[in-house]
């Protein structure tokens, strides 16, 4: 039975790309994803890791979502299958991704909001769930976001 998901996208723009990711010297992207079937009508970038090939590249962002790999559409698969397709692929890796337009001028990017939603999310989440959608509770303690939190609120 196929399932077809409605997205309300509160009336923000999509904007699609299609991005050249190189694998690092351990065969990594550098992102984490979350979403997925049963759970999610689409695969997300949770976290894109510092340092990494995506962060150096700078056009995949937290929230964004994954529609396809290689020119092979994600849209209703399980959040392993899209790990794994990605996992398996010769680099470089071609990550379609759609980007919902925001307005940087308001001081606030989906990077951050994301970051945020997901920190409150994890805080009152058990670890299975969690992991089903990608939200590790090691987030709460290696995440930079946090840490640049505790900056500002220290120099206060």
């Amino acid at each position: 039975m196929d399932l077809y998901y409605e997205e309300d996208r509160l009336g923000l723009k999509i904007q699609s790309e299609t991005v050249e990711i190189m694998k690092d010297e351990k065969g990594l992207v550098g992102i984490s994803i979350g979403g997925g079937h049963p759970f999610c009508p689409c695969v997300y970038v949770v976290q894109v890791f510092d340092g990494s090939p995506t962060e150096k590249d700078g056009r995949i962002r937290c929230g964004d979502e994954v529609v396809a790999i290689n020119g092979i559409s994600v849209k209703g698969e399980r959040k392993s299958a899209v790990a794994q397709l990605i996992q398996c692929s010769t680099t470089p890796i071609k990550v379609t991704i759609n980007k919902l337009e925001d307005d940087p001028e308001k001081g606030k990017t989906f990077d951050i909001l994301m970051k945020k939603v997901k920190h409150k999310m994890v805080e009152f989440m058990d670890t299975d769930s969690a992991d089903a959608l990608g939200l590790s509770r090691a987030i709460l303690c290696n995440d930079p976001l946090l840490n640049k939190i505790k900056v500002e609120i220290l120099s206060f």
